[in-house]
């Protein structure tokens, strides 16, 4: 139950969301800039939930 691959999808989405959000407030699209700041909120929450199954893995190697 590894936590890496939320982490990477975690990353991925943070990315993709900046650069939405990068792009819809340099072009004014405010559509845009929202759908961006979801995805980087998703992938902040994607990265949590890869940390959390990292800590529960290492507690049950114990």
């Amino acid at each position: 139950m590894s936590g890496l691959s939320d982490k990477v999808k975690g990353t991925v989405n943070k990315t993709k969301g900046e650069a939405k959000d990068q792009i819809g407030n340099a072009t004014d699209d405010h559509k845009l800039q929202a759908e961006g700041k979801i995805d980087k909120l998703k992938g902040e929450v994607q990265k949590e939930v890869g940390e959390i199954k990292d800590r529960f893995d290492r507690k049950n190697d114990r």
